[in-house]
């Protein structure tokens, strides 16, 4: 017969942690007597970061006795005491191996439910004093589980535990959790996996995006990993030639760009971006492609910024004839190819990966329902309005609408713009645009923030929201403390004396030193905007574009990243790397 051995609760407290502030509620502690369950806890317990823990579907964690005796014998530790792996119930009996998702157990008076296995994160390696400790989980086969609380009631410790029904499927703990963190993910047993009702949420939306991911080594595991596109056509940089400059208005300078090496280069998607090295210094940055790229050319349209050493030198400096190091197309912002109308939202400079799938509909004379929107502040900011209207003109069903959000004088309501003001959802509700469209946002991020929470307001699926920042992607950091944002610089200290190490995104190239333990930790001691959870090569949040030089790792990730990708948080630098950062 199973019992519950321990019965452990805490509340969150502040950890001091690599120069940091860790908000955790992994310490628990063994309490005696009955406490409550509840429908989200156990009372006297919390969690310090809900987004990863807790919630109806987590909300207590069970941890098997016979898995510390485990770990003890295999890590050589005889400290280790009940709730140390932050679980609320130390169990005898009830193996990963053997527990399966949705069986049912009546433990005192309250009712439990199998919703998923341990999602581990870097604050077990913290408790444990062991880093590589959400890996180990994995790699042996011992992540523990979550129960659901069906019924409240009392606990304590000493209770028996009874199984009182079995989940459909048959699939144990150790067998979910081996299906999405490690190689191969079979079709068949993913299939299964999402005929179980009580699955959580997240688990069941990670194997449906495996079982939707196309059967290539080359695509990573996109149950965990960000939406993959196509593997970059050649790793590093080719030289490329510029044909001709164009002054496309006041501000915007756009290249056309062709093979200089003979070879040719490779038809991108709408929507991609391109990785470039500019100047003698070797500028680092990542720009959009403008119009329909094919395997003969790349445009590409840079805004001038009043400090950006990039867009001056491509405005004042580089001419036709010059070379220039285009990185492989990549990104997976891209147009899908379906019947459902096509909702185009861009603002300012962000108007040019929408122009390049706006250029492929036409293309194609696309029949779809297109819809194109776009917000500047006046006539003078807006390059590419005839080309826009050229476009639409071409197709059978389009719509469009140029918001001016300060229209000079000179600008000509209905003619030059549609209304003054800014694109917000107000704009889109008074335009009646199609709910069961496509939409594709690029633009400042306070844009692309209102609008997407603007669309879902509106009823539109956010599996329909499609977005592309420029720059840095928003930071994911769990349980570490809010900091002032920073710009990216170079780390403290003397210069390393390894090779360079480029943020594209960040625009920073910095080299190497041996004090830094991969290149994540070289990341945050510059303030590169980073995502992270794990930090051993488990959770992919830090999956980042690869797109020139090598990488080692240092301990090798449970299931590859996507091909021309890598895995910050384990990886070192051999030889110059330029990180899609």
């Amino acid at each position: 017969m199973a019992r519950l051995l321990s019965l452990n609760v805490g509340l969150p407290r502040d950890v001091a942690w690599q120069g940091r502030t860790v908000h955790t509620g992994i310490w628990k502690t063994s309490v005696t007597g009955p406490r409550r369950v509840r429908r989200l806890n156990i009372d006297g317990d919390g969690q310090g970061d809900t987004a990863g823990h807790g919630g109806e579907q987590r909300a207590v964690f069970v941890y098997q006795d016979e898995s510390y005796r485990y770990w003890q014998k295999h890590l050589g530790r005889s400290d280790l005491v009940h709730g140390q792996f932050g679980e609320n119930f130390t169990v005898e009996g009830l193996a990963d191996t053997e527990v399966c998702i949705g069986d049912r157990y009546r433990i005192g008076s309250a009712l439990f439910e199998v919703t998923q296995p341990r999602v581990t994160c870097y604050r077990l390696g913290i408790r444990m004093d062991e880093p590589d400790m959400p890996a180990l989980l994995v790699k042996h086969g011992r992540p523990g589980f979550y129960f659901r609380v069906i019924e409240e009631g009392d606990v304590e410790a000493g209770d028996k535990i009874v199984q009182v029904e079995s989940g459909p499927e048959g699939m144990s703990v150790a067998e979910i959790d081996a299906l999405l963190y490690l190689p191969p993910h079979p079709p068949e047993r993913l299939a299964r996996a999402l005929k179980i009702p009580a699955l959580s949420r997240g688990w069941n939306h990670s194997f449906a995006a495996l079982l939707a991911q196309k059967d290539s080594a080359a695509a990573g595991n996109a149950g965990l990993g960000p939406t993959a596109g196509p593997a970059p056509a050649w790793r590093g940089f080719r030289p490329f030639r510029v044909s001709r400059k164009i002054a496309e208005g006041a501000s915007v300078t756009s290249l056309i760009l062709e093979p200089a090496d003979g070879q040719p280069s490779a038809a991108a998607l709408p929507g991609q971006f391109v990785v470039v090295r500019l100047g003698p210094s070797a500028m680092t940055r990542s720009y959009s492609l403008s119009s329909r790229a094919d395997a003969a050319s790349y445009r590409i349209s840079i805004k001038r910024e009043a400090h950006g050493a990039a867009s001056f030198y491509v405005a004042e400096t580089i001419q036709a004839g010059d070379i220039v190091p285009i990185g492989a197309p990549r990104g997976s912002f891209t147009l899908h190819s379906d019947a459902r109308p096509v909702v185009l939202l861009s603002a300012g400079i962000g108007v040019t990966p929408v122009l390049a799938m706006l250029h492929a509909l036409a293309a194609e004379r696309t029949t779809r329902d297109v819809w194109w929107l776009h917000g500047t502040r006046n006539g003078r900011e807006h390059p590419f309005a005839a080309e826009a209207r050229e476009l639409l003109a071409g197709l059978a069903h389009h719509h469009s609408h140029v918001c001016f959000s300060a229209p000079d004088p000179a600008d000509r309501p209905g003619a030059d713009f549609d209304s003054a003001g800014r694109l917000d959802r107000q704009r889109l509700q008074m335009l009646d645009v199609p709910r069961d469209g496509d939409f594709y946002l690029c633009g400042p991020t306070a844009f692309m923030s209102d609008l997407t929470i603007g669309l879902a307001a509106l009823g539109v699926a956010p599996d329909r929201i499609h977005t592309e920042l420029f720059g840095s992607k928003p930071s994911l950091t769990p349980g570490i403390a809010a900091a002032p944002k920073t710009t990216p610089h170079q780390p403290a200290g003397a210069r390393g004396p390894g090779p360079m190490v480029s943020f594209a995104r960040s625009g920073l190239n910095v080299c190497w030193g041996p004090s830094y333990a991969n290149l994540l930790e070289l990341a945050e001691a510059c303030d590169v905007p980073v995502r992270w959870s794990c930090r051993t090569g488990v959770c992919h949040n830090c999956e980042s574009g690869l797109v020139a030089g090598e990488v080692i790792y240092t301990a090798d990730p449970l299931d590859p990243p996507a091909e021309g990708n890598l895995l910050i948080c384990c990886a070192r630098p051999q030889g110059d790397v330029v990180i899609d950062l």
